[in-house]
């Protein structure tokens, strides 16, 4: 019997793990041979000709991801530690029930929300609106992730640092989240690989673009819009860009979440 259990699971670990392995290899013989230099400096060409690259995606996603980072991480971490520290008061249970809720919301929902309150508002898509949704998406993430390690933390070192004459928002931030800081990384670089994914709430807010831009107050350039435009478009060369464009953001997306997982494991040992 017990050998049954063992195949059991290790048949359920194989089907766990063999969609990420055939997406990995289907979008490295579709996509790698295209790499190149070139294909990361360049901008793209006129529709139907050969060549282009995806500059003005790779520049859009860093700044729209970044700019999300900017307000989500911080305010999802404040939260965090407000609903440790007060975590009976009615303000606590409320944010913690909304955070939940934004967490089950899909993303879609996010972006029809952040294009009724911001490009309605506005008058026109722009990066700013997609960093706004990114950063709604991303903002229960950390302060759930935030809340729960900060749980973990033993309520000894408190009542040390207390007894020592440290004032409560001062144990706070200098022993209670500096314990917990590794793992907060972590949970931070996984919000930042699931946000630099997302495609939908982008179509509502950012739209795309086809031309290198800073200016996040106009429309702009992602890698996840890119790689919806392309691979929907009629030209072979666009989709020849869009296996390409996918694969490095699969690749974006794992070392972010090998780097958690680094972190992770040099705070809290080999174990984890």
């Amino acid at each position: 019997m017990s050998r049954i259990m063992v195949g059991v699971m290790i048949t359920a670990v194989i089907v766990a793990v063999l969609p990420l392995f055939l997406i990995l290899g289907s979008l490295i013989v579709k996509g790698a041979s295209s790499l190149s230099i070139s294909f990361f400096t360049n901008t793209p060409v006129p529709a139907g000709e050969d060549g282009g690259g995806v500059r003005h995606a790779i520049v859009g996603t860093l700044l729209i991801v970044g700019m999300a980072s900017l307000v989500g991480v911080p305010l999802g971490i404040a939260a965090g530690i407000y609903t440790t520290e007060f975590k009976g008061s009615r303000l606590a249970t409320i944010t913690r029930f909304v955070a939940d809720v934004l967490n089950g919301t899909p993303s879609i929902v996010v972006g029809v929300f952040a294009w009724t309150v911001v490009v309605v508002t506005q008058g026109h898509f722009s990066a700013l609106a997609g960093s706004a949704a990114l950063a709604v998406l991303m903002l229960p993430m950390v302060m759930r992730t935030t809340e729960e390690l900060l749980n973990l933390v033993p309520i000894t070192l408190r009542e040390a640092a207390l007894a020592l004459g440290y004032s409560r928002w001062r144990t706070s931030l200098t022993i209670v989240l500096r314990t917990a800081l590794p793992g907060i990384v972590t949970g931070v670089l996984l919000s930042v690989a699931r946000i630099a994914g997302e495609t939908a709430p982008l179509l509502f807010t950012a739209l795309g673009s086809q031309f290198l831009s800073y200016n996040v107050d106009r429309p702009m350039a992602a890698l996840p819009l890119m790689v919806y435009t392309y691979a929907t478009g009629p030209f072979e060369e666009w989709h020849r860009l869009a296996w390409s464009a996918a694969l490095v953001l699969i690749v974006v997306v794992l070392v972010l979440s090998v780097i958690a997982r680094v972190v992770t494991r040099q705070r809290f040992g080999r174990n984890v």
